[in-house]
């Protein structure tokens, strides 16, 4: 059973993607999509760099872990569906591959900017936004060079065309600002470099565009307050809770950054006049999911839906599909409990 939050979600976001190519006048026939961001739509590049996505994930829609860090589908596959495109290979996988309609270069864990730390130290991606830039530009030229070798290359790689035809989803920067909470710093500090941030983030569409990019889809970030890895390891007092049990101090940062990302999507337009460039306040959507979570069907929308111990069910060192050995056995302990009604 896939969860109704993806559903609610999907549902939104294509009413948008709806209207906005509706007021451009253009058709919705992407031949392609080249999307950049983090778990939010990663659907396998993180788990084939360390291996790390164990069952129960996947179990609903893929009935295997299926490199995505959820029970079934991701918003970047039902975008794919209602543009009638496959769904997106990662990047870093190479097994199985197939990029002819695009290609997926979000990796779970990931950042605007790089982190000064190890994968293994805080669980951060290395694949940041800059260096998914630098895997798009050298699939941009290398993809061309090699399909040029005929045979399976020619089926399995882009034509140049699509380049310019396709659509550009990114969705990322969350991860920016938990990492600052996670290094103990204020929120005055983490409000600190959001603008550094920004700016990173309009350089990489600019560089999308200079090499031929023009249709643009950016999400914003969601309420990072209300997320269950967020309240677990962060100090929050019950002053700072809102109605909806998240915390008020990691979302009004997370508005923050939304409130600078649209600014900048504004700027973009201006730079980059053969751009159509949509902004997508997907934040709106995820917090009704936890303020009106009765309405959605959720019991706990608070609790994390795969994982163990603790008020929100999450453990940093007893993730999703973890084990314990118990007298000799080895005992499934990161399982999946549902807590939404139908």
């Amino acid at each position: 059973m896939e969860s109704h939050c993806f559903t609610y979600v999907v549902i939104t976001v294509l009413i948008a993607l709806s209207v906005r190519l509706a007021e451009t006048s253009t058709p919705c026939e992407f031949p392609a999509i080249f999307n950049f961001g983090d778990s939010n739509s990663d659907t396998g590049g993180l788990a084939a760099i360390y291996a790390y996505n164990p069952p129960p994930n996947g179990e609903s829609y893929f009935h295997k872990p299926a490199g995505r860090y959820c029970d079934g589908r991701l918003v970047i596959d039902f975008i794919a569906e209602s543009l009638k495109l496959p769904y997106l290979s990662a990047y870093l996988d190479s097994v199985g591959s197939n990029f002819t309609h695009g290609v997926n270069f979000a990796t779970a864990g990931s950042t605007i900017r790089p982190q000064n730390t190890t994968f293994k130290q805080t669980g951060y991606s290395p694949i940041s936004l800059d260096v998914q830039w630098n895997e798009f530009y050298s699939f941009y030229s290398r993809s061309q060079t090699t399909r040029q070798r005929g045979g399976v290359f020619e089926k399995l790689l882009p034509k140049a065309e699509v380049f310019s035809r396709a659509l550009y989803t990114f969705d990322i920067g969350q991860n920016d600002l938990t990492a600052g909470y996670f290094l103990n710093m204020t929120t005055g500090e983490v409000k600190a470099y959001v603008p550094e941030l920004l700016n990173q983030f309009k350089t990489i569409v600019k560089h999308v565009y200079g090499q031929g990019g023009r249709y643009f889809w950016i999400h914003n970030t969601g309420p990072v307050g209300c997320l269950a890895y967020v309240l677990e390891r962060l100090p929050v007092t019950s002053a700072q809770m809102d109605k909806a049990g998240c915390a008020s101090p990691f979302n009004e940062v997370a508005q923050f950054f939304n409130r600078g990302l649209k600014e900048a999507v504004v700027q973009l337009r201006k730079d980059l006049p053969l751009a159509a460039i949509t902004y997508v306040d997907v934040y709106s959507v995820k917090y009704s999911l936890f303020s009106q979570s009765k309405k959605h069907g959720f019991e706990q929308p608070l609790r994390a839906c795969c994982g163990h111990g603790g008020e929100y069910n999450y453990n940093v060192s007893t993730g999703c599909g973890s084990k314990m050995e118990v007298n000799g056995k080895d005992i499934l302990v990161g399982k999946a409990s549902w807590s939404f009604t139908t």
